[in-house]
Order: structure tokens, then sequence, then C-alpha cells
């Protein structure tokens, strides 16, 4: 082996170590950004039920409901 083939050894072990740990990070991303599409996917969810249940409630009573938030005594 040659002096020259000594010193692109450690190049040559390198490079699967720099690739293997881009590759670690990609996957850390991509689960990062999965857990924040599911979580901001439950709050959409959550915020849906809400709308729902005060459309359901408007068109049950809308007098009623809108009369709740009313003050009373002029305050």
């Amino acid at each position: 082996m040659t002096a020259q083939e000594e010193d692109n050894m450690p190049q040559q072990f390198e490079q699967p170590q720099a690739q293997q740990a881009a590759t670690q990070e990609d996957d850390a991303l991509a689960t990062t950004q999965a857990a924040a599409q599911t979580e901001s996917t439950d709050q959409a969810d959550v915020l849906d039920d809400i709308l729902d249940d005060i459309e359901s409630a408007l068109e049950t009573n809308a007098e009623e409901y809108v009369n709740s938030f009313v003050q009373k005594g002029g305050e």
C-alpha cells in the first residue's frame, strides 16, 4: 500500500459515517414533521367540533344563545 492510499483511507470511512449522520438527521426531521402534522390535524379536529357545537346551538335556538351573552341591567 502506498502512502497516498493510506492517506485516502480515513476519507473512505468518513463518507459512510457522514451519510449515516445525514440519514439520521433526515429521519429525525421527518419524524418531527409527522408529529407536528398530527398535532395540527388534532387541533383542527377540536376546532371543528367546537364550531359544530356552536352551529348546532344556533340552529336549535339562536335567540337564546345570543341572549346568554347579553349583559343584564345595562352593565
